[in-house]
């Protein structure tokens, strides 16, 4: 059983399991290089088909896509809706009626798209979008045992707050809300009111919140965010239905009600509202999952929705429960970028069994041989040097302080860099963490740094933690290690780490420990290979490009390493 899931919208994406395997999960932004592309993901999808060995998308058996409807973008490029009007486009995907196109003209893909179209348009199934969140989750989960599964996310199919049962292969809702209860959209109009990006800001706010003190303005964001009280939901929340803003491909939403929020700001400044903006999402989640649990007091819990990339709020809800439940599991691609993968495994499992199917790596994306590499940089005339062990050569730069790029494998899917697609420094110098803001990134200078540590080595470093592979949950750390890795601790005291197990990524795993035989400390910094507001890199020229573009000093790629030359 070929299945091919198929996300289009904010964060377009295709993945493509078998039997039940998933052998490649794609964002298109990867490939047209605009972050949260919405465009139809027709890059990932010949990815994914190439990844599972087809020439033609009529061998799968079956193609899913986590909306009720079936957006009229993916039915032109399929071939089962003809003659549908860029009106009828604007009414399904975006909820307008006239773009000022007349009515004849139709929504058609050039030839050379055609040959996506399907010979048995039965095979496409549409989900509704916050039950494949639920599914990402509990089945990525490493039970088929009751599971209380929440789903936390901006809005899909007039869902904004879901809660779900997950037991053996099937999975039930108990109880849904849209806006009155929605606790992303608040979240996301204060990111607006701050002046970042609805849809992409949000993790600046969750890094900031920390820096500011709530307690001047602690009450006044009531009004935006619901209150939940156990599982009631006892006041709705007072929030406008958002607009919406296109810009390179990509959706961005507003909400009236931030201009009001952007006068607090004004008042109070940005890292107060941040905080209080946090504690009141803390707060009203935590009250949801402490009522459900006192409602159904199972052992597992699980999280997805975009809501979940909040590092910070997967800790409190960790901390809060940890020995109340056998497992906490989060969705390590919660967004709806990890939809394709919810709707797939939904459809998979409808009819099979589960047992359980813990996901234990995100190498999901392209690859590129040393041969592939080694044209990339010859073409461009650079100098380079092809090592035996690159693992030992890096741990020698990084120990020596230097800013490395490393680019090795498949790419990881999903938000985070995983030792794939990663810009490495070490944690021990408190500077660093400026330094690679400033000179590499190019961002705001309060933004954290996450590390990657060897797992053997968890415990050394943070208090009462499970394994986390993903960075999608943080942790305290060890008082004696807050001082000696301080680029990477938070000024709360946390760290967001990933986890590093020598099975899944063995030359990654070698090159941290062999830096910790070096220094005495077996961590990294590690933050996306990109700098802020473009998709992590793909492809050697584009790891090139973004080396040279920064103040990054030498690119470990595949077997070769390139460095810049050494003034004086």
């Amino acid at each position: 059983m070929i299945i091919l899931g198929v996300h289009c919208g904010h964060d377009s994406c295709a993945t493509i399991i078998k039997d039940g395997e998933i052998l490649a999960d794609v964002q298109e932004e990867r490939f047209n290089r605009n972050k949260h592309s919405s465009d139809v993901p027709i890059n990932s999808i010949e990815y994914c088909l190439k990844a599972a060995g087809l020439d033609d998308i009529n061998q799968v058996n079956r193609i899913t896509v986590p909306w009720e409807r079936l957006p009229v973008k993916l039915a032109a490029l399929f071939g089962v809706n003809q003659g549908v009007s860029l009106k009828a486009l604007a009414q399904n995907m975006i909820g307008r009626v006239d773009i000022g196109v007349p009515e004849p003209m139709e929504l058609k893909p050039p030839i050379y798209k055609r040959k996506f179209y399907l010979k048995d348009p039965s095979k496409i199934k549409c989900y509704n979008h916050h039950l494949c969140h639920a599914a990402s989750a509990y089945f990525t989960s490493n039970s088929s045992e009751p599971c209380l599964i929440f789903t936390i996310d901006g809005s899909g199919d007039n869902v904004c707050t879901g809660i779900y049962y997950g037991e053996d292969n099937r999975i039930k809702k108990l109880e849904s809300f849209y806006k009155e209860g929605a606790l992303g959209w608040p979240y996301s109009l204060v990111t607006e009111a701050v002046g970042w990006i609805h849809g992409d800001g949000e993790g600046k706010l969750m890094g900031l919140a920390p820096y500011g003190d709530y307690s001047e303005c602690e009450g006044l964001l009531d009004t935006y965010f619901p209150r939940f009280e156990g599982k009631k939901l006892v006041k709705p929340s007072k929030i406008s239905t958002p607009g919406y803003w296109e810009e390179k491909a990509a959706l961005q939403f507003q909400i009236d009600e931030a201009d009001e929020v952007a006068e607090l700001v004004d008042k109070y400044g940005k890292e107060a509202v941040a905080a209080e903006a946090q504690r009141v999402l803390e707060e009203n989640t935590l009250n949801l999952v402490e009522g459900w649990l006192a409602e159904k007091p199972v052992k597992r819990i699980a999280f997805a929705g975009g809501v979940i990339l909040n590092v910070k709020l997967n800790q409190k809800v960790w901390y809060a429960f940890k020995d109340r439940i056998d497992e906490h599991h989060c969705f390590p691609n919660p967004g709806d970028s990890g939809q394709a993968i919810g709707s797939a495994l939904l459809s998979y499992y409808q009819d099979r069994e589960f047992k359980g199917s813990t996901i234990k790596s995100l190498y999901l994306g392209p690859e590129y041989s040393n041969e592939d590499i080694q044209k990339c940089l010859d073409i461009r005339k650079l100098a380079y040097r092809k090592v035996d062990d690159v693992a030992q050569e890096a741990a020698t730069l990084l120990a020596d302080n230097k800013i490395i790029a490393w680019f090795q494998g498949r790419m990881e899917s999903g938000p985070r860099a995983l030792g794939a697609r990663s810009i490495l420094m070490s944690p021990l110098l408190s500077e660093n963490k400026d330094l690679i803001n400033a000179n590499v990134k190019f961002r705001e200078a309060f933004r954290p740094f996450c590390p990657s540590l060897i797992i053997e080595k968890r415990d050394d470093y943070l208090v009462d933690a499970r394994d986390e592979r993903f960075m999608i949950t943080s942790f305290l750390v060890q008082d004696d290690k807050k001082e000696k890795i301080p680029a990477v601790v938070h000024v709360d005291g946390s760290v967001r780490p990933q986890m590093v197990d020598k099975t899944i990524n063995p030359r990654y795993h070698a090159l941290i420990n062999r830096f910790g035989e070096l220094t005495g400390e077996y961590i990294l910094l590690n933050t996306s290979f990109n700098v802020m507001g473009e998709a992590i890199v793909n492809t050697p020229d584009e790891a090139i490009r973004c080396f040279y573009d920064s103040g990054i000093d030498a690119l470990v790629i595949g077997d070769f390493i390139v460095q810049k030359p050494v003034d004086g």
